[in-house]
């Protein structure tokens, strides 16, 4: 997921945090501290309730990261690489590669509800024996929120729809009954389109009639439409990569240009010659330094481009996914990292640079072989 950074690992899977996490913590932390608690809990100060509430925005923190550890150790000890672990508003999300069998998908997708469940159960039992003793009101009724939440959570996230927990269970369960995992992807795919444009309904009939908490589940609906709708196109698109190398679809020869060139200078006196949307740059010594995309070009302001150099606006190599010329594209395009992604350097021995895979040659790829009768509809 793009903006966001990376903040250590978590039992060895790189953890990264979107920009919007300090946004969830404070408002479910105000929610707490300025309703829930004082409602639960009266006659406490105003630092009691902020403080307790920011605790319970930690916590919840805590256990979103907990449901996505438990996908990425299940999904290892199932064989299955996992990229990244990636906490957000909206809950979380584990990068790895497509499972081996329907039995590995079915048990990676149930094992996040099943600890959030467990954390739920954990929360709600420490909270009703904090209750019982004196001057624990405040920690019980945190804990209890805690624990509400976290079953909430987990009852969600398996409604039977794409890209939640569900919807990866409906996924097994299509893939062992057909044998057919696109279908099963797709299958899933529609249920969560479906159920995105149903809770933007829902949200949006909840907000006219008053209720402002009905914006947060339009923009969840929202969300899952958007991600649905995302898989549902990758899982039509797939078939037409698998068994395609990274040599089949690089634009290859590489256009190249001098990185210290200004932009003015290129465009008066290269741009009418290229025929890529996207340029290698090289440094004074024919090194690769960067990839510049035109469209990225064209941006600069006219006014600035007889001092920007092309350097200056370019993707460093360095940020830049590389992959051998006989990886399979499929593969390779599974493992990009959110801070990298296409465009792909095609590497010959790990040192000579041969071509570049653009957004642009994978959707050409995906066309040939559609017309060929091996995409799927």
């Amino acid at each position: 997921m793009n903006a966001s950074v990376r903040m250590g690992r978590v039992l060895g899977v790189p953890l990264r945090i979107h920009w919007t996490v300090p946004l969830l913590v404070m408002l479910f932390g105000y929610s707490l501290g300025s309703q829930t608690l004082p409602a639960g809990v009266p006659g406490r100060s105003d630092t009691t309730y902020t403080v307790a509430g920011l605790a319970g925005g930690l916590l919840l923190l805590a256990s979103l990261l907990a449901h996505e550890t438990a996908h990425a150790i299940t999904a290892r000890r199932k064989g299955i690489p996992v990229q990244s672990i990636t906490l957000w508003a909206l809950g979380g999300m584990t990068a790895m590669s497509r499972p081996r069998t329907a039995g590995a998908a079915f048990w990676v997708a149930v094992s996040g509800p099943l600890t959030s469940l467990v954390v739920g159960a954990l929360a709600l039992g420490a909270g009703i024996g904090l209750h019982a003793l004196p001057g624990w009101a405040v920690p019980a009724a945190v804990l209890l929120w805690l624990g509400w939440v976290n079953l909430v959570l987990a009852v969600f996230n398996l409604l039977p729809a794409a890209p939640l927990d569900g919807g990866r269970v409906v996924q097994a369960a299509v893939w062992r009954r057909t044998g057919d995992q696109d279908r099963a992807e797709r299958a899933a795919a529609r249920a969560g389109q479906a159920l995105g444009i149903l809770l933007i309904g829902l949200g949006w009939i909840a907000v006219l009639g008053g209720v402002l908490g009905g914006l947060w589940l339009a923009v969840v609906g929202f969300f899952v439409m958007v991600v649905a709708s995302a898989e549902h196109r990758h899982a039509r698109v797939a078939p037409a990569l698998r068994g395609v190398r990274a040599a089949d679809a690089m634009s290859s020869p590489v256009e190249t240009c001098h990185d210290w060139l200004t932009v003015q200078r290129y465009v008066d006196e290269l741009a009418p010659a290229t025929r890529h949307s996207t340029l290698v740059l090289t440094d004074f010594e024919g090194r690769p330094s960067g990839l510049l995309s035109i469209a990225r070009l064209s941006r600069v302001p006219v006014p600035q481009r007889e001092t920007v150099r092309l350097r200056d606006v370019a993707m460093q190599t360095s940020r830049c996914a590389t992959c051998a010329p006989d990886d399979l594209l499929e593969g390779v395009l599974e493992k990009l990292s959110p801070s990298s992604g296409l465009p792909l350097l095609v590497m010959a021995d790990g040192r000579q640079l041969v071509g570049i895979i653009t957004a642009r040659d994978v959707s050409r790829i995906v066309r040939r072989q559609t017309l060929r009768g091996t995409g799927n509809q």
